[in-house]
Order: C-alpha cells, then sequence, then structure tokens
C-alpha cells in the first residue's frame, strides 16, 4: 500500500474522472491544513483572502500539472495562456511568500500523483511551523522606533539626551535636526532601538526632564521607510 502511494505516476498521459476527483479531495484537504496552520502561527492577525487562497491554490496547481501530464505541447500552450495574466500586489510577508510557495509544492506532488509525499510533505512542515511559532524561534526583543523631540534653542542638541540613552540602554542616531516656532525651538529627530524590558514611559519621562517639558513622540518606524 505504501509502495503505491509513493510511486511515480507521471509516465501516464491521461487520467481517469476518479483519479482526477482523489487528487482535487487531497489537494483540498492538503491547503486546509496549510491554511488551518499559517492561522495558529501567525500572532499579527491574518486575512481572510489569503487564507482562502492558500486553500485553492494546491487544487489549481494539482489541475495544471494533470492537464499537462507529459505532453509538451500542452504544456507550452497552457504556459502561453497564463503568462497575458497579471498579478499586481504590493510585497508581502516573507512568512506569506513561504506559505504561497508551500501550497504550490503541495499541489505540484497532488498533480503527479505523488499523494504519500505530498501528505508527508505537508505534515512535516506544518508540525515544523507550528513548533518554531510556539518556541517563539528568533524572536527579537528588541525594537526599533522613530523618536521627535523638541528642545529650547539654548540646549546643545549634539549630546544632551547622551546621558539618557546610556542609562536606559537606548541605541540611537541622530537622524534629523530642524528648527521651529521660528528658529526658538529644535525638533530633534532620532532612530532608536529600545529592549522590549524597558519601561518606556520612565525613558520618556527622563527626556521630558531634559527638553523641558515640551513635545516629544516615539512611533513605530515604518518598514523600508529612511526619510524623515
Amino acid at each position: 500500500m505504501l509502495d503505491t502511494l509513493f510511486s511515480d505516476t507521471l509516465t501516464s498521459t491521461s487520467f481517469s474522472f476518479w483519479s482526477a476527483l482523489m487528487t482535487i479531495a487531497i489537494a483540498i484537504v492538503l491547503g486546509g491544513l496549510i491554511s488551518v496552520t499559517y492561522m495558529k502561527t501567525n500572532p499579527n492577525g491574518y486575512s481572510q483572502n489569503f487564507t482562502l487562497t492558500m486553500i485553492i491554490l494546491p487544487v489549481i496547481v494539482a489541475m495544471i500539472i494533470l492537464l499537462i501530464g507529459n505532453n509538451i505541447a500542452r504544456a507550452f500552450s497552457l504556459a502561453g495562456a497564463f503568462s497575458i495574466i497579471r498579478f499586481r500586489s504590493a510585497p508581502g510577508d516573507p512568512r506569506d511568500i513561504a506559505y504561497v510557495l508551500f501550497t504550490m509544492a503541495a499541489g505540484l506532488a497532488c498533480g503527479v500523483g505523488a499523494f504519500g509525499y505530498a501528505v508527508l510533505f505537508t505534515v512535516i512542515l506544518c508540525l515544523l511551523m507550528v513548533m518554531l511559532s510556539r518556541f517563539n524561534f528568533a524572536a527579537n526583543k528588541k525594537t526599533q522606533k522613530l523618536l521627535k523631540v523638541t528642545i529650547p534653542e539654548n540646549l546643545g542638541y549634539e549630546d544632551a539626551f547622551t546621558e539618557v540613552f546610556e542609562q536606559f540602554g537606548v541605541g540611537y542616531e541622530l537622524k534629523k535636526v530642524r528648527t521651529t516656532e521660528l528658529g526658538s525651538l529644535y525638533e530633534l529627530v532620532y532612530n532608536v532601538v529600545i529592549n522590549d524590558s524597558i519601561s518606556q514611559k520612565a525613558f520618556l519621562d527622563a527626556i521630558r526632564c531634559r527638553n523641558g517639558n515640551l513635545d516629544l513622540s516615539l512611533t513605530m518606524v515604518p518598514s523600508g521607510n529612511t526619510d524623515y
């Protein structure tokens, strides 16, 4: 039985209705398993459209492989048909891209009839993703943020907050200096790296004591944004 499941079925150029039905059913099950794994291991929430896509994608890939078989002319025809399709979307999270490749690989394995390998591959990777998420593997305990501080003109901005940064163990880089209120105030923009164990309130209170309780803000740095 196991030898039959793990056998190579690429030599056949035709498929029966029942084999196609079984291929679709297994692809749907594997896509559903991958989709559930994605939902369980994504702590920042997820898109319903993306999870539904992961269920459908293995079926689409499996059917394409079934239709192509060993027919080279059919493969070129399908390639030409799909070349007119344009997908426009913003670059996603690297993990989302990995899940897309995951579902495509599962669909490809189903399409060639390697159902045993498809199930084995899917189960192992789903368990791996669950374990990595459970143990919070490679989690970054430091967060990069943007600190904007307003100081009076009589306060030297070069080393005004060096002592505070060192006291709280905050990495910093001065990115921008500009004057406000007709030159009576300075606005400093820092890139800061803050450890999650640091009390942000205590850190901001220490900054306020230095800048005379003028305006300040601490925000997340937008991904890929280096202009301020």
